[in-house]
């Protein structure tokens, strides 16, 4: 029978095995939560549209689960969260590439090593709080030159795009500090400007990983839920495209907000506006997950490898 090893080597491949299979136990756990969420979803999607029809849902114009006559189309849903991605992309994208700029290319070390983190405070603040900021403040001041409802879809993308600055400027930032300094130091042998190295050759060179930064911003815009519940308002409607202003100055209902609505208000359990809730979850699951599909594709067809 063979003697356990207790020798300084032993103990370190034991060691090491040990934490072999407890990362591949929280992986396993990450995939399984995950798995086990998407198959929530379908099962109770499935039984929505045994009761309402698959393209009823996607192609309707109207949103109504709760009252007679009941309607259940998702389109207006989906274009209220296309409406405050859009406005929270026009914030957070280009303030998080120039702020990602500067520190990156700009900034000291000892500068960026304060500004960095007191930007990332940004991602900790509770989303509540930005809700309330929008309605008690946000929304105030932007009605002395705008004429704003109480909730509107403005001050909600305004502060889900700030909300979603540190994301953008993080990990672009990153990209961007990964790019060689030899690529830096020959267009400044050849006479470029710091602007110049910045703008054409680090931030193309960086571009899989500034791009990947902007859909995990608009993929956490888009499942973004407290601001949107208190500054967005609760009333379903279809974009128009012809009326830009009156897309972001009036109440919109995004899919999260929905949900809420759904998920708090007096319905039957096992009714078909119950299990309407979970078809949006599954409709909002794929629009996320697409655009991430999408990312990894742009992501590994721009990517650029240094020696």
């Amino acid at each position: 029978m063979s003697q356990p090893d207790f020798s300084h080597d032993g103990i370190r491949t034991a060691r090491g095995t040990a934490f072999r299979y407890l990362f591949m136990l929280c992986a396993l756990l990450s995939i399984l939560t995950t798995v086990a969420i998407v198959a929530t979803l379908l099962v109770d999607a499935v039984d929505f549209f045994a009761q309402v029809s698959l393209v009823d849902f996607l192609t309707g114009t109207k949103w109504n689960p709760t009252q007679d006559p009941v309607s259940f189309g998702v389109l207006p849903l989906i274009s209220g969260t296309l409406v405050i991605t859009v406005g929270s992309a026009m914030v957070a994208l280009p303030i998080g590439l120039l702020t990602a700029i500067y520190l990156s290319e700009y900034a000291s070390e000892r500068r960026r090593a304060y500004l960095k983190p007191a930007l990332e405070v940004l991602a900790g603040v509770p989303t509540v709080v930005y809700g309330y900021f929008a309605l008690v403040y946000v929304t105030p001041a932007l009605d002395t030159f705008l004429p704003l409802s109480t909730f509107n879809a403005l001050s909600a993308s305004i502060m889900v795009g700030i909300m979603i600055i540190p994301m953008v400027s993080s990990v672009s930032e990153d990209a961007m500090s990964a790019v060689p300094d030899s690529l830096r130091e020959a267009s400044y042998g050849l006479g470029a400007t710091k602007f110049t190295v910045s703008t054409s050759v680090v931030v193309p060179a960086a571009l899989s990983g500034i791009f990947s930064s902007f859909i995990l911003a608009l993929s956490r815009a888009i499942g973004e839920t407290m601001i949107v519940a208190i500054a967005a308002g609760q009333t379903p409607r279809m974009i128009d495209l012809t009326d830009p202003a009156g897309m972001f100055l009036n109440s919109i209902q995004p899919m999260t907000s929905a949900m809420v609505q759904i998920g708090t208000g007096d319905i039957v359990g096992q009714g078909p506006a119950y299990k309407s809730l979970f078809a949006v979850g599954l409709t909002l699951f794929v629009i996320t997950f697409v655009m991430n599909l999408i990312s990894e594709i742009v992501a590994s067809r721009y990517r650029e490898v240094y020696r």
